[in-house]
């Protein structure tokens, strides 16, 4: 069980709850020896130690579950009665900056924490449901976004191309997939890469996950500030790349298409299946097609699939129909290395221990801008960016089984749609 009733009394020494009040920190109060407080941080230090992504607190007729999200899967940790579980959801509330008289209605808010010297946060969210209030927390480690192009995955030659596509002066590029698919990683990657001392960087997010050091201006979306308002005004303050945190409706993508005709750098991401139905999307949102093949200078969907646990692997013997599943056959198996996790103490039994990202890229070339100017057929634009090397996440996914990364019921989880097809 994740959470003792005794709590962990000397867990204020190295995790304390931080609470902002206009532009100044300070720790949240609460008596040290109280039960409340010292569930609340058994939960954020448990969350942290498994390296957790999420914290979901679903209340039920006698209980309050706890439930944390670890590579991408959620898995039952312990459970609360009820007459604790009221006073963990009002400090946790508190900290979020939430009203706790109010109980039927939805709230969002930001929770700031410190951890053994680390400052985290988590975006909280608060919603009324059957049994009670429902408490869902997305951890943000600074951390975890200190990350390098070449950790994330990528086959070397769609790394070399995206590094390339990051580097030219003014245009369009999206990462696509769904939401927990990396796209931000993906992006805070790219910007490292960039030079932030001879150009102004300007990012517009909801939320801030990683505070950069210096040089890049963020701003955070509120009720007030949306994106497309943040971004109008970004375009007067001379800035030579943008970064969207989402291009979530017309006006943003409008605004965008028309930064990168106008000499401008804008990196976004947005929510399709593939990198071949963004196009599409942008059409659905209003897009004139003459705009998009102009402004498009590169498109990356990806997805996160879960790698065999490096301390348990053993050979695999998958089925004949597994295999298919991804496009492996008799020919395939030549220096092929399938493994599996046997399951151990490191990876708690599942067999896998972190991720890995399987990507597809498509490059705004003078053919591909041409066919989407003239709104070509799904077929022929495949033709056309098959010419310049691409590959779909399912021939990525499909290379990274065959490598002994990971397993095809991951990469068939990952990308269902493209193995319909």
């Amino acid at each position: 069980m994740a959470v003792e009733e005794k709590g962990n009394w000397g867990a204020a020494k190295k995790f304390r709850l931080i609470i902002r009040e206009q532009g100044q920190t300070r720790e949240m109060g609460g008596n040290e020896m109280s039960l409340a407080v010292g569930i609340v941080d058994n939960i954020m230090m448990n969350a942290l130690d498994t390296k957790s992504s999420d914290i979901h607190l679903q209340p039920e007729r006698n209980q309050l579950k706890i439930r944390y999200r670890q590579d991408g899967v959620l898995h039952e940790t312990g459970a609360l009665p009820p007459e604790q579980a009221s006073n963990v959801i009002a400090r946790l509330k508190l900290s979020a900056n939430m009203r706790i008289d109010e109980t039927r209605e939805p709230q969002d808010g930001r929770i700031d924490m410190e951890y053994n010297g680390r400052r985290l946060s988590a975006r909280a969210s608060c919603v009324p449901s059957l049994n009670g209030e429902k408490f869902v927390m997305r951890l943000l480690d600074p951390q975890s976004m200190k990350v390098n192009l070449a950790d994330l995955g990528m086959p070397e030659d769609i790394r070399v191309r995206w590094e390339q596509a990051i580097q030219i002066p003014y245009g369009l590029i999206l990462v696509t997939g769904p939401t927990g698919s990396g796209k931000t990683s993906t992006l805070y990657a790219s910007l490292n890469l960039l030079d932030s001392k001879r150009r102004n960087i300007v990012t517009v997010e909801d939320p801030v996950e990683y505070e950069f050091d210096e040089n890049i201006a963020q701003v955070q979306v509120t009720e007030k500030l949306s994106f497309p308002r943040v971004m109008r005004s970004f375009l007067r303050q001379d800035p030579d790349i943008m970064m969207v945190g989402e291009m979530r409706d017309p006006e943003s993508l409008a605004i965008g298409i028309q930064a990168g005709l106008t000499g401008h750098m804008v990196l976004s991401t947005i929510h399709t299946n593939n990198a071949m139905e963004t196009i599409g999307r942008m059409f659905d949102m209003d897009a004139e097609p003459y705009l998009v093949g102009g402004v498009i200078t590169a498109i990356l969907a990806q997805r996160l699939v879960r790698t065999i646990c490096p301390k348990c692997p053993e050979p695999a013997r998958y089925t004949r129909e597994e295999l298919e599943m991804v496009n492996i056959g008799p020919d395939d198996m030549s220096g092929a290395k399938l493994m599996q996790g046997k399951g151990c103490d490191f990876c708690k039994g599942t067999g896998y221990k972190g991720r890995v990202g399987i990507f597809e890229l498509i490059i705004g070339n003078r053919e591909f801008k041409q066919a989407v100017a003239m709104n070509v057929d799904y077929k022929s634009m495949l033709e056309i960016v098959k010419k310049q090397g691409f590959r779909t996440m399912l021939e990525d996914g499909k290379a990274k089984v065959l490598a002994g990364k990971t397993s095809p019921d991951e990469v068939i989880k990952a990308v269902f749609t493209q193995a319909l097809e």
